[in-house]
């Protein structure tokens, strides 16, 4: 792209950003590298104030002395009906568990559907019964809404936005930039269900046991957290990129380094042997409904125990620690005992995955 090249608007004239690619590839939606540099480049460049630059899951705000969340996401995942859940289901957690690592109860949420001609009603009920049920789970309310139609051939079956609102628990201060060296980090159990539950249901493999998505609410996890300790830094549920990139976020906008141990962190049987046979990393598929928590080592074990007796978070396990050391780095040690970087993965490992 050329680098002078302007756009103008009603006399405003600005350069468009320099990126590696002129068109929009699918590795943009993969939550790596070049999800970032297009986010960033197009979008905070342009829409800059406090509240985006925090880069949170949501937005944290003040509204007559009180302070409330709000977050938005869209769907879009192929196939929409797979094991373990569907569209709908994840629409609603996901927006949830967003509210959720702000550190919210969530309170409303909203629905916005784009619907392709000749998609059958049925299925669309039944993603209807499926948000309803997940709603209820969650305690949240779907308060507003909206409805689109494109023809045929312009859209594909189904997606989902839901944008949400929830009120930040009092005392709690959580934001990605908060973690510091000495913290401990914890997972809240086994990783990569949700992006290979897709996979599998896509490719037609079968295991002896079925391998379902993770897709849940976090926000009851959270709330059993929060209650024996406000020692808690940062949450973030591994979605997009994975635990991976995840991490690598944390430690670009904290400043930090991370330390992990591979042994530590819980990959259930078949989901290693499908990402064997697929050729992936499961550092890099994503979860639905993990989340990762970096909290004052003093109050980890505490905070662990909360998890396990909570049964979203019953295989929680320690996997690591914030560090002062090679800042804005995640270091692995793996399971022969080497040590690896562990870098933000840069294209797009599984398409349409939520």
């Amino acid at each position: 792209m050329e680098q002078n090249k302007q756009f103008n608007i009603d006399n405003y004239s600005c350069p468009i950003p320099i990126t590696e690619y002129d068109k929009v590839m699918m590795a943009h939606g993969g939550g790596g590298t070049l999800s970032h540099q297009l986010i960033e480049k197009m979008f905070l460049s342009q829409f800059d104030n406090e509240l985006l630059n925090m880069q949170h899951d949501g937005s944290v705000f003040e509204i007559g002395g009180e302070r409330f969340a709000f977050t938005t996401d869209s769907y879009v995942v192929q196939p929409i009906f797979f094991p373990g859940g569907d569209i709908g289901e994840l629409a609603v957690n996901g927006t949830v568990n967003d509210l959720a690592m702000c550190g919210a109860e969530p309170i409303y949420l909203s629905a916005g559907f784009i619907l392709e001609e000749g998609f059958p009603l049925e299925d669309l009920w039944r993603i209807t019964l499926s948000m309803k049920k997940a709603a209820e789970r969650a305690g949240i309310k779907i308060i507003t809404g909206d409805t689109k139609v494109v023809d045929r051939g312009k859209g594909d079956k189904i997606f989902i936005n839901t944008s949400g609102i929830g009120k930040v628990y009092p005392g709690i201060e959580i934001s990605p930039k908060n973690c510091k060296p000495g913290d401990v980090i914890i997972i809240s159990g086994k990783i990569a269900e949700h992006g290979m539950a897709i996979m599998s249901a896509r490719e037609g493999l079968e295991f002896e046991t079925a391998i379902k998505s993770d897709t849940l609410p976090l926000n009851l996890l959270v709330s059993a957290m929060l209650k024996v300790s406000n020692k808690i830094h940062v949450l973030r549920d591994p979605t997009r990129g994975g635990v991976a990139s995840t991490l690598n976020e944390i430690a670009s906008s904290a400043g930090v380094g991370i330390e992990i141990d591979e042994l530590a962190i819980l990959i259930s049987e078949e989901v290693r042997a499908a990402c064997e046979i697929l050729g992936f990393d499961p550092l890099y598929v994503a979860n639905e409904g993990k989340l990762i928590s970096f909290v004052e080592k003093d109050d980890a074990e505490k905070i662990l125990m909360a998890m396990k007796n909570h049964p979203d978070g019953k295989d929680a396990a320690i996997i690591g620690r914030v560090v002062s050391e090679h800042p804005k780095r995640v270091i692995m040690k793996t399971s022969i005992g080497s040590m690896r970087v562990v870098d933000m993965i840069s294209g797009e490992q599984l398409p349409r995955i939520c």
